[in-house]
């Protein structure tokens, strides 16, 4: 008999949920162990881990969904283990195989089952693997152990309200340097933006955007998320920097924008003073699927695009083609579902 858990599925917020088990696999002495799943949800790590003082360590996300049949399908599961493998190697640890990363993330999956959100809730399950380097050592250095771990939780829309627009504002400060990890998902980028998230909110907006570190004329990321805009011309385009993170779901709108909806698509730099050229705008990402923007404040002045209140056409439609991947309920691009 399968497991029932009682969740209040269509209120779900983005938040952590201790679930039934998660994945974990120790690297040492040059190799990974064969990993297991375990109920601890507790990591047990040395006090002088290089991860707790020196930043060693990375993460991914990613999401499992229910199908209007039943079914459970993870969404470009692939991207996401050569993502983690590109982090290990800009911060030297030992990469995880991508079949290793895709079986992991499906255990994980299966076994807490009871927790995938049903289809038709707007929830899904958000996977979080992630690499860190532990072992006793406080100098300088890559760590000399590690460990890959991977958990799930049910989760509903990341902001508040979901398929609604919601404002922005420019932040004064980087997200992360123009030769650093930017492109990298590591967790000091995400420390160094929690000052400028606190600022944004105080002020009534839901995050902040964040310019490019050299000249402070170009949006890069927008909160957490990669940023898109639709030009008046109907052209897609998206910033294209070396310290933004390669977004998977920015990537697959790409696609999905030429291939299915017959837009001209670009990335190129997206120049702060020239937000004149879009009538519709979005902030894009794993956790986020599309928000749309409603307006940016930039100059003390706000830039409002289709409307504050309702979803452009073409956002829409770019979210109702990859949410309709996702939940298959079409088909998608070969490679981009594995079913489990």
């Amino acid at each position: 008999m399968k497991k029932k858990v009682e969740i209040d599925w269509k209120n779900l917020g983005f938040d952590y949920m201790k679930t039934d088990q998660r994945y974990l696999s120790y690297w040492k002495s040059g190799n990974w162990d064969k990993g297991v799943l375990t109920e601890d949800n507790v990591l047990h790590l040395g006090e002088a881990s290089p991860c707790l003082h020196y930043g060693q360590q990375c993460f991914e996300g990613l999401k499992a969904y229910r199908t209007k049949n039943g079914d459970i399908q993870l969404f470009r599961v692939n991207q996401n283990a050569k993502r983690l493998q590109d982090s290990c190697r800009r911060l030297l640890m030992p990469e995880i195989p991508e079949e290793t990363f895709i079986k992991a993330c499906s255990d994980v999956v299966k076994a807490n089952e009871a927790y995938l959100p049903p289809y038709g809730t707007g929830g899904s399950l958000y996977i979080r693997p992630m690499v860190i380097g532990v072992g006793n050592s406080i100098a300088v250095k890559p760590a000399s152990e590690f460990l890959f771990t991977v958990f799930c939780m049910p989760v509903g829309a990341y902001f508040k309200g979901g398929m609604t627009p919601v404002n922005f504002m420019i932040s004064a400060y980087d997200r992360a340097a123009c030769y650093g990890t930017g492109q990298q998902k590591v967790g000091g980028n995400y420390a160094a933006s929690l000052i400028a998230h606190k600022i944004a909110v105080k002020k009534g907006f839901a995050d902040c955007i964040y310019l490019d570190p050299t000249t402070h004329t170009k949006i890069e990321e927008v909160g957490a998320a990669n940023f898109f805009g639709i030009t008046k011309n109907n052209h897609f385009v998206t910033p294209k920097s070396s310290s933004i993170l390669p977004s998977i779901t920015k990537y697959s709108l790409l696609y999905l924008a030429e291939n299915v909806l017959g837009l001209k698509t670009s990335e190129k730099d997206v120049y702060i003073d020239e937000l004149d050229e879009f009538s519709e705008a979005g902030a894009c990402g794993t956790a986020a699927v599309i928000t749309p923007i409603g307006g940016i404040e930039y100059k003390n002045k706000l830039h409002v695009f289709f409307s504050e209140t309702e979803v452009g056409p073409i956002t829409t439609k770019l979210y109702d083609t990859l949410t309709a991947i996702q939940l298959g309920d079409i088909e998608g691009p070969e490679g981009w579902i594995t079913k489990l």
